[in-house]
Formats: C-alpha cells, structure tokens, sequence
C-alpha cells in the first residue's frame, strides 16, 4: 500500500510539473529524427543555450536530370553540416562588411542547395513555439541561408522562437523562365520554398515548435517572394502570419514576364546550344549537360545593377505567378492571414553606390522615382490590398542610420537591407563594431515586434508597441510606423501621404516602361534611355525629399 501512494504521488507530481520543467532534460544539439532521417545539431556559438542545426536537406539535390524540375521531396541521406560563412571584408566602412555578407562575396556555390537551418532553445518558455521561416533577398540572383547576417540563434535565445531558414535556387537555375518542355518549371525557386516550409510544418514540433504558428518573413527578392506565397497557397496556406520587407509582388515587374527567353537564349548561344526559337526542348537539354559552372559563367551578366536586381526571375506561370495580381487583390484572393510589410526609407541607397562605383551615371530624379516605383508604391499596393480586405496589417517605414551600418564614411539614409541585420541582432558580430546605444534598443524592439507578431499578430495593438492597424483609406492618419532616425526615440506614428504622394503618378508612368523602372534602370546603365520613345528624365515626377528623421548622434 505504502508503494502505491509513493507511486501514486510521483505521477501526480510529474503531472502538475511545469512544462519548463519537463523539458529540462533537453540536451542541447540532440539527435532528431526527422523526414530527412537523423539529424544531430551542436549549440551556437555566441548563445551556447541555442540548438542549432545546419544543412539539413529538405529535398534531393536538384541536379542532372532534376535540373529545372520541381522538387522532390524524398531526401532522407547522409549529410554534412555546414558553418555559417565566414570571411569577412578588411573594408573600412562597417556598412561594405554588410554589403559584402549580403552580396556572398568569396561564398561557395552549389546547385546542391535544398537545404535548411533550425535555431531552437526548447529546455526553457514555451513547450510549442512560434516559428519565424526566413526567406532571403538577392534579386533572386544571389544569397544563401548560411549568411551570418541570417543568424538565428540570438532571436531563438532572446525572444523564446525557433528560427529556420533555407536554401532555393536561384537564377537561372531557380528562375529559366521559359516554356515548352514538360517537367520543366519557370519558377523552380518557388516551388522550393514551399516544399521547405512544408518540412518545416511535419517536422518543426520535434525541435519545440509550434506547427500552428509559422510566420515567414523575407526581404527584397524574399519580402517579394512571401506575397507570391500569400497569392499562390490560398488552398493550404500552412503559414499562420507573414512579413514582407521591402518586397511585393508587384516591386520589380508589373506585370510580371511572361519568359526569360531572351536571357535563356543568350545563355545557349554562350554555351553553343541551341536557342529556344531554334529548338526548345534541344536548347533545355544542351545546358542540362553543362556543368553548374558553365552555366553560372554563359548566363551571367556585366551590367551590375542588373547583376543586383536579377534578371531570371519569376515569370507568369499561372501556378505560383499570375499576371493579373490587381484583379486579385481586389477580390481578397490570397491568404488572409495577418500581415506586416514596409520598406527602408532610401532604397535606392544600395544602388546608387554600386552605380558609382561602376562609373555608371544615372540623373538623381531617376534614383528618386526608382525608390518609390520599386518599394514604397508596391509595398503600399500590397497594404492596402490587404486592409481593403478587413485583413489585420501593419505597414512599417524604417529609417535607422548607424555608423555601424553607413555604406560610406557619413550618414546617406537607410539603404536597401540595412534594416535585417537590426532584426536578426546580427549587426555587432558581423561588423566587430559596437551598437550604439539608441541602435541597441532599437534592435531590441525590432525583435520584439517580429516575434510578437508571429506568437498573436494582435498583440503589436497592445503596450508595449500600441502599433494601429494600417488605414488604407486615409493616408492623413498615422498609421505608418517609423522605426528608427531618432536618437531619443525607437519609434512614432506617422501619415504615410508624404511618401505616398507620387503613387498613382508613378504607377501610371512606368506601368508604360517594359518591364517597370528596374529595366529602365538596366537599360540606362549600359548607355540607352528609359525604354519609352520621346519620354526624357525631365518629364519624370520632380519628387521633393519627404521630410524623415537623420541621424545627429546619440543618447
């Protein structure tokens, strides 16, 4: 009898313990099994609390006869896991080691990509965490997921998620953009991300994450990439919130191509294969039997803006890209599920100095209609089809201007991409140069909005954000929230009209532009105009700088 009440309170006290408590057990790194097969991870490097779990693949390599086909699931292999790349620039201005992690310079590639990153703490908080999937930017050109900007492990340790992000192909091999050849699929790149965040759904709840709370957020060519997402998946969703930075669907084409052949064909003819107008299944095959290297070298380009915004990129296949996204916002037909989106204040920034630096003269009033046309125009189209929809939105402006983060030695404004290193806490370990202390809190709050957002979307409405709904139908109200610029403030409302001014006029004007403002920007870059007979810069929009915060030292 004495041993059944001993035994008897033992259950008792296993079942009122905590569930921290029960978890307490969790060796960090431990084994997983998983649908990949086993998988063993190691503790970060910097929060040694942190699992991390690198390069696990989430379908077969996508090569030789796979080469441009959607991809296959059934992975299960033996692997090796990667570090996070290193190899950081000697540059002088803190803001060009960004740029240089950003633009994978000195980084290994490999068609053998499909792979994934897991950051996860699940010995401490909740017993099933919210998962934040990161989709990285690059113009869909460029990027990798073992970028150490992308690290996850201080999010995962300060904010109690598991973060993940993962590998698609890119580029020609992601994006061929031509049709024709069964099997073979215009946006394979695409189709790569789902099949990840597939993974991530079957088998996140062993590494303490909650399946019924994926949030994915992207920037740039993966800001735009969510939205795709948002348009292409409404059937199974999978994701419970999304984050799109600086990217929609309508931010580098609208509308979107129907091909690449015109860069696919001089491609072949680089590589002595045949074109698509001289026999497409034939031209498939013969860069199906070059080398990855071969192929990267034949369809690269000079131009290295058009290096930078992508010239393979998605294409209309009515499957995961549809050419007629007005008409389907208006009808509320893409995943309605909360949603936060914005954009940096100087865009442009990036390019500007890569124009510079290649000797390339653009008129600064094109740099200006170039930043609205490309992020703050699509990112408002993107919220307002979203609030004119009764979907919860919140629609962000960030200005944050560091030493830490200048691309040269004074201040030039929040620049394409500087904002993702704040997010993911990255900035001090990347650069090896201290926050400053207003940089630091707003770091912290940055995180903060983005896990809260992706653990209850409404609770950004609560203290200790009080973040509104984004109003669509009166840019007058401050619904816009500015991050960043002030030294005694991480945040503030603002209008959104004095940036959404020039919208309709701009819209209009390079929806006449083939290929919008980006090809415009292409085509002036290697000596020609703006691609509409008789239009000249001086009829483009004068757009007086709208008044934004600077950075003027410190508190």
């Amino acid at each position: 009898m004495v041993l059944f009440v001993i035994a008897f309170l033992v259950l008792v006290a296993l079942a009122s313990a905590s569930p921290v408590n029960q978890r307490s057990t969790f060796a960090i790194g431990q084994t997983q099994k998983t649908t990949s097969g086993v998988v063993t991870g190691h503790a970060a490097k910097n929060r040694t609390e942190v699992s991390e779990y690198l390069g696990i693949p989430f379908a077969k390599p996508p090569v030789g006869e796979l080469r441009w086909k959607a991809p296959v699931k059934d992975c299960a292999a033996k692997f090796q896991s990667p570090d996070l790349a290193v190899g950081l620039s000697d540059a002088n201005v803190p803001g060009i080691i960004l740029l240089t992690e950003l633009m994978q310079l000195g980084h290994q590639t490999s068609e053998d990509c499909l792979s994934l990153n897991i950051w996860t703490k699940p010995q401490t908080g909740e017993k099933a965490k919210a998962v934040l999937v990161w989709i990285f930017g690059g113009g869909f050109a460029t990027g990798n997921s073992a970028n150490p900007i992308y690290n996850g492990e201080f999010i995962a340790d300060n904010e109690d998620v598991v973060v993940v992000s993962f590998n698609y192909r890119l580029g020609i091999f992601g994006f061929p953009g031509i049709t024709g050849v069964d099997g073979l699929e215009q946006n394979a790149g695409l189709l790569d991300q789902r099949v990840a965040i597939e993974w991530v759904r079957d088998n996140i709840a062993a590494f303490g994450g909650d399946p019924k709370r994926i949030t994915i957020f992207g920037e740039s060519a993966g800001g735009a990439s969510v939205d795709f997402y948002s348009y292409a998946w409404t059937k199974d969703p999978i994701v419970s919130s999304m984050i799109a930075e600086s990217g929609s669907v309508s931010s580098f084409a609208n509308p979107q191509p129907k091909d690449n052949v015109g860069f696919w064909d001089i491609t072949a003819k680089s590589l002595k294969c045949p074109t698509t107008k001289e026999n497409t299944k034939g031209s498939v095959d013969c860069i199906r039997s070059k080398h990855t290297e071969e192929v990267l070298e034949a369809a690269k380009t000079e131009n290295p803006l058009q290096a930078v915004l992508g010239h393979f990129g998605p294409t209309i296949d009515n499957k995961v890209v549809f050419g007629d996204y007005e008409t389907r916002s208006a009808a509320g037909s893409f995943i309605q599920k909360p949603f936060m989106n914005g954009n940096n204040d100087w865009e442009a920034g990036l390019f500007v100095l890569i124009g510079e630096g290649a000797k390339i003269k653009i008129a600064p009033r094109i740099w200006d209609v170039f930043n609205a046309a490309v992020f703050t125009c699509p990112i408002q189209r993107a919220a307002n089809a979203r609030t004119n929809n009764k979907v919860l939105n919140y629609r962000y402006r960030y200005f944050g201007d560091f030493p830490n983060t200048y691309l040269q030695n004074d201040n030039k404004g929040a620049w394409h991409t500087a904002e993702i290193s704040q997010i993911f806490g990255t900035t001090e370990s990347v650069t090896a140069v201290p926050n400053t202390p207003s940089e630091a809190r707003l770091s912290i709050l940055m995180q903060k909005a983005w896990t809260s957002f992706a653990k209850d979307p409404a609770s950004l409405q609560k203290a200790p954000f009080n973040f509104p709904q984004y109003n669509a139908q009166d840019s007058n109200a401050p619904t816009l929230i500015a991050f960043g610029g002030s030294p005694n403030e991480t945040h503030k409302l603002v209008a959104p009209f004095q940036w959404d001014l020039y919208c309709d006029p701009i819209t209009s004007l390079t929806s006449t532009i083939p290929g919008g403002i980006a090809a415009a920007i292409n085509n002036v870059a290697t000596g020609g105009d703006l691609g509409v007979p008789g239009l000249t810069v001086a009829e483009l929009p004068d757009m007086k700088p709208a008044p934004f915060w600077t950075y003027s030292g410190d508190a």
